[in-house]
């Protein structure tokens, strides 16, 4: 072998770059672990939905939309040129699979990390998510928390009446988050599943209008 082959063969391989690697792994590695980390962090989550959800959601998304891509749509078949007649676009069975199974898991985790980011807001305002029946109840048990302090302390109860009345108030509002909480992470993958559904609908249309220009 003379110089020339042996320096194409050192350039070829300096390039780092397997031809038959898929340029699509890196990006599903980033969604897989994007994904992990939202399940991390909803078997975390305990009590009250916090504020700090809200961080880990955008974060996430974030993470996603910057250093993910949406999935494009499978190509379809190269027509031989001696062709009279070319043959019909359609995707081989194949590729239309994998484009299927990564835009499924593209948008359940859009989903997820959407979630994660609204799940505050949820238990908090009603005219986000009403609830009229659960936060009613949630109340009563808030007052009945505040009830079982008082009798909690029994005689003690008249001694200090400001911090009889703080510890009501903060086992009340303790108690009305959790019941609130419960509900909120019950009703969180119909939220989850209903931003997936968006999320696969936007890729499948904006995939569409990019194909058609």
């Amino acid at each position: 072998m003379d110089g020339r082959g042996r320096a194409g063969v050192r350039g070829a391989g300096s390039a780092g770059v397997d031809p038959g690697a898929d340029p699509g792994a890196a990006g599903r590695a980033g969604v897989l672990g994007t994904a992990l980390a939202g399940v991390l962090a909803f078997a975390l989550s305990s009590g009250s939905w916090q504020w700090f959800s809200t961080y880990l959601g955008v974060t996430l998304l974030a993470v996603v939309f910057a250093f993910t891509h949406p999935p494009g749509p499978p190509p379809g078949p190269v027509s031989p040129p001696v062709a009279a007649v070319p043959a019909a676009s359609s995707p081989a069975p194949g590729a239309r699979g994998a484009y299927v199974r990564g835009l499924t898991v593209y948008s359940l985790v859009v989903g997820l990390c959407a979630a994660l980011a609204v799940a505050p807001a949820i238990q908090r305002w009603a005219w986000f998510f009403p609830m009229p029946g659960t936060r009613t109840a949630c109340a009563h048990l808030g007052r009945y928390a505040a009830l079982q302090t008082e009798a909690a302390l029994g005689g003690l109860a008249g001694r200090d009446g400001a911090a009889l009345t703080y510890a009501q108030d903060d086992r009340s509002v303790h108690a009305v988050d959790d019941c609130l909480a419960a509900t909120t992470t019950l009703w969180l993958p119909v939220y989850a599943l209903a931003a997936a559904v968006l999320t696969a609908l936007g890729v499948r249309l904006l995939s569409g209008a990019g194909g058609g220009r």
